[in-house]
């Protein structure tokens, strides 16, 4: 199957057009919720004519801070701008940050952007949108602050409810729903959460297969559907202790069944007449996770701040994977039985002090230390007339598998120095210099100790040309979270012909230097925001697969250190009121991604792009509100272009195709101040495809084995969501 993709000049070109015409209708006025220091306030008078029920709908609302449709907007980084993946508690993701009353959540699964859906609008005062850096923010490194300022004091406690109810291709429905109590007692500002949700999946896949002479091999039809029940309570309290003390503390509990039924057809054509085999899988699977994070704060007179943060959380995950051949009498026979069990747990702990240094200059030191561990068991059983059966492996022989029992733990310790300058009332700096000492132990099937250290130094410097056009410029030194599941044997959930992927105990992390220049305007009137960012990153000890094989006879691979590489591109935004057609309460967004990246393949020897590295997407949405009719509705619309989203493996080259994607909505407002929403998602059905090329030996033989052309979806969703507060 191939899909046609409109050529990237087309849609650049297309998408720069609108983005000159929207400039050039404006009148050269100024912004007037801008002020002097650039920061950008909007009243909770601003969205009154909208009715919005929470704090989400308000940042939806916002230009350049929510999506078109709504829920999640631009938070944190992406690895489409080239990513940060910077780990602990003081990295920046690179992105927009949200924080409640000037602090965030020291939570990873629990964090302040989550609580947005679970605020009332009621409860907030107003939204600033932080454009430049200060020794009071409590986030680092993030193109802009999205901090809500909720009122002092609540008139009253608050419950808000969610229904909703998803309804899937094939007919199934699923219901779910949330509640949340919030309210103030004295100094203590609290959110009590519950919710309900399904995860309902049903997906269709159809897969052909030419052998390498391009005569027909087989083709593999497979229905898989999983029906995930997923509960999560949480609990937020901020508590003012005194005027100059202040603690939060926040709990997050999750549960996850998520069993996964699979029916597999494969029709042989090298035979006449053609013979259908039929398989079965059941996937019984469940994940449970727990967290809780907290902080304190003080303050001295001198305006000095001591701060404490810690993050302790645990997540536990059980998956069984068993195959059974239908027989032609109905019987089934069990062919394979793999058990994959893992315990993640991790520990953080930060302390640090801020006070003035100088005129206009702050500083902050301190140190942060992190504690994570993987216990990981793989347990293999495959029908074999050479051993004997065990109970322990679903009464199959159970088959030795390297590096199958293992405990990976890291211990890293960061000490850091963070200097903050407005040197102007135009231009701020932030500097940062920490220095991080990490130890890499893996006990069990292997055992090793490495030690690690690295300087990451940033330099963040800001300009603000006019109150409305801020130029930045950054440099930094990221060193990437490792996943520890590289490290040990696992499931190969990619591939039905394969059935584990090697860990390597070899792994290092992979670092890169960071390079980034970002304008940002925002238009007249409150218009809109238009930006644009330049990146260039120069990595080191990339993570891709490589060669782990014992011996020719038994090919294998695992993810490993291949070298060094670069990734580079452009990203352009834009979030624009149609205020010049008459239609203030049209909001038009797009976002238009170009990047290439190169890197020495080491099966190949030939120059790539990284693994699952396309050129590009092209986003485009609205969001129309009609405060008359108590309603709004949007579109967005997602495309990716010149895929050759490639992953190249020992003994095979797989390239990854997909088709936009379209989310649609509607929305109403009853008098009671109830909503009601009508979601489309997935409303092109979002056709996913891979072809992948499988190689006799090595790919770097040439000799051609087959080719498989898959292709799959789970097609449209829609939804109802009823929500309001009492």
């Amino acid at each position: 199957m191939r899909i046609k993709i409109l050529p990237f000049r087309t849609q650049a070109s297309r998408l720069v057009s609108l983005t000159l015409l929207f400039l050039a209708v404006q009148s050269v006025s100024a912004q007037d919720n801008v002020g002097d220091d650039s920061t950008v306030v909007y009243p909770a008078s601003y969205f009154a004519e909208f009715n919005p029920v929470t704090a989400q709908d308000m940042l939806d609302r916002i230009p350049g801070v929510g999506s078109a449709t709504g829920g999640g907007g631009n938070f944190g980084g992406s690895r489409q701008g080239g990513g940060n993946g910077g780990r602990g508690l003081g990295s920046g993701s690179g992105g927009s940050q949200v924080i409640i009353n000037g602090k965030r959540t020291a939570g990873k699964n629990n964090q302040t952007s989550g609580q947005m859906d679970r605020i009332t609008a009621d409860q907030v005062d107003y939204i600033e949108i932080i454009r430049g850096t200060s020794g009071e923010l409590d986030v680092r490194g993030s193109s802009q602050v999205v901090n809500v300022v909720l009122f002092e004091e609540l008139v009253s406690n608050s419950l808000s409810f969610e229904a909703n109810v998803d309804r899937y291709l094939d007919h199934n429905t699923a219901p779910g729903g949330s509640l949340a109590y919030s309210g103030q007692n004295g100094g203590l500002n609290y959110v009590l959460s519950a919710t309900a949700e399904p995860r309902y999946d049903h997906r269709v896949s159809k897969e052909t297969s030419v052998l390498g002479d391009f005569s027909l091999n087989d083709e593999v039809r497979e229905e898989r559907i999983r029906e995930q029940d997923s509960y999560d309570l949480s609990v937020n309290l901020d508590y003012e202790i005194g005027l100059k003390s202040s603690a939060r503390l926040n709990a997050l509990y999750s549960q996850n069944d998520n069993p996964t039924d699979v029916l597999r057809y494969t029709t042989d054509f090298r035979v006449s007449p053609s013979a259908t085999a039929i398989e079965r899988e059941e996937i019984p699977g469940n994940r449970d996770n727990w967290e809780i994070g907290g902080d304190y704060e003080y303050v001295t007179d001198s305006g000095s701040r001591f701060k404490f943060l810690f993050i302790s959380n645990r997540n536990d995950g059980a998956s069984t994977r068993e195959r059974f051949d239908v027989l032609a009498d109905g019987s089934v026979s069990k062919d394979l039985f793999l058990d994959l069990a893992s315990t993640t747990t991790e520990r953080i702990v930060r302390a640090s002090f801020t006070t003035a240094f100088l005129e206009d200059q702050d500083i902050e030191f301190g140190a942060e230390r992190a504690q994570t561990r993987l216990d990981s068991s793989l347990a293999l059983g495959l029908p074999d007339s050479t051993g004997t059966p065990s109970a322990d492996f679903g009464g199959l022989v159970p088959q030795n598998v390297s590096n199958a029992n293992s405990t990976v733990e890291e211990i890293r310790l960061e000490p850091f120095i963070i200097h903050n300058w407005n040197i102007n009332s135009r231009t701020s700096l932030e500097s940062t210099l920490l220095y991080e000492l990490s130890e890499i132990s893996q006990s069990g099937d292997v055992n090793r100790k490495r030690d690690f250290d690295f300087i990451k130094p940033k330099v963040d410097l800001r300009y603000n040309v006019t109150p409305q056009l801020q130029l930045r410029g950054s440099i930094e030194k990221v060193v990437q979270q490792l996943r520890f599941s590289d490290f040990v044997a696992v499931n190969d959930s990619q591939d039905n012909d394969s059935l584990t992927l090697s860990g390597n105990e070899n792994l290092r992390q992979e670092w890169f230097w960071k390079y980034d220049i970002n304008a940002e305007y925002r238009l007249p009137n409150d218009i809109g925001v238009v930006d644009a960012n330049i990146f260039y990153h120069r990595h080191t000890d990339v993570i891709s697969r490589i060669d782990v094989s014992p011996s020719e006879d038994d090919l294998q691979s695992a993810n490993g250190n291949i070298g060094e590489g670069d990734m580079y591109g452009i990203t352009l935004n834009a979030s624009i009121r149609m205020r010049m057609f008459n239609m203030p309460n049209l909001l038009v967004t797009s976002r238009l991604n170009v990047r290439d990246s190169n890197i020495t393949d080491p099966f190949l020897g030939i120059e790539r792009r990284f693994s699952r590295f396309g050129r590009g997407r092209l986003n485009l949405g609205f969001r129309h509100d009609v405060p008359k009719w108590n309603m709004n509705y949007g579109l967005e619309w997602s495309n990716r272009f010149d895929s050759n989203e490639k992953i190249y493996d020992i003994d095979d080259i797989a390239d990854y195709i997909g088709q936009p994607n379209t989310t649609a909505f509607v929305q109403f407002v009853d008098s009671r101040g109830i909503t009601y929403r009508f979601d489309a998602r997935n409303a092109t059905s979002n056709l996913q495809c891979r072809e992948r090329q499988r190689y006799i030996g090595r790919i770097n033989t040439g000799i051609l084995e087959e080719i498989e052309d898959q292709c799959a979806t789970s097609g449209r969703v829609v939804s109802l969501k009823i929500n309001g507060t009492f």
